[in-house]
């Protein structure tokens, strides 16, 4: 079994299970932890994961931060400084803003309720340029149901490292991760 299809396994899993309702924002985000070499491979198994959920009951509707710091260098009024001069370039709280929104439209959304899913892609764009765990601090109180985010990094002793290059972070998120520990009983 590949790395991505115990992943997929240990998802179908963890979807599976009873939801309580009675949990804080912090206890609803999941993370979805997987080699960031494996980032395409991922992104080719997204309709299995959408089809899991569904399976489960459970709503499913995807967050794809991918074209985010693309977009918002086209409409930048310095965009042409920005080609220019690459290495002086540094997004400001203006992008992480920006994802902040996104995540949260897409959870205030009609279809995502109390019993659904809000999938985060996309993360691996985003990177040095944003940090995840602000971007979870800061929609964490908007989910209603679980924020599943595909984390390319990993994941040892609580601590999530993004990318496998910045330092990591403790958070609180439910791992779900390419072990197969995760699958037994």
């Amino acid at each position: 079994m590949s790395a991505i299809d115990r992943l997929l396994a240990n998802y179908s899993r963890q979807v599976r299970l009873p939801w309580s309702a009675n949990m804080s924002g912090k206890q609803r985000v999941w993370f979805a932890v997987y080699p960031p070499a494996e980032e395409r491979r991922v992104r080719a198994q997204l309709p299995k994961f959408e089809t899991h959920t569904l399976e489960a009951n459970h709503g499913w509707t995807t967050v794809d931060l991918t074209s985010l710091l693309p977009q918002w260098i086209a409409a930048h009024e310095y965009r042409e400084a920005i080609f220019a001069e690459p290495e002086h370039f540094s997004a400001n709280s203006e992008l992480e803003d920006l994802a902040v929104e996104r995540v949260r439209q897409a959870c205030a959304g009609e279809d995502a309720n109390g019993a659904s899913v809000v999938a985060v892609t996309g993360l691996a764009s985003l990177f040095d340029f944003m940090r995840v765990s602000r971007l979870i601090e800061h929609v964490e109180d908007s989910v209603r149901g679980r924020l599943l985010v595909f984390f390319p990094g990993e994941y040892a002793g609580n601590v999530y490292r993004f990318m496998d290059a910045r330092d990591g972070f403790n958070y609180m998120a439910v791992p779900i991760t390419t072990t197969e520990s995760f699958i037994t009983p």
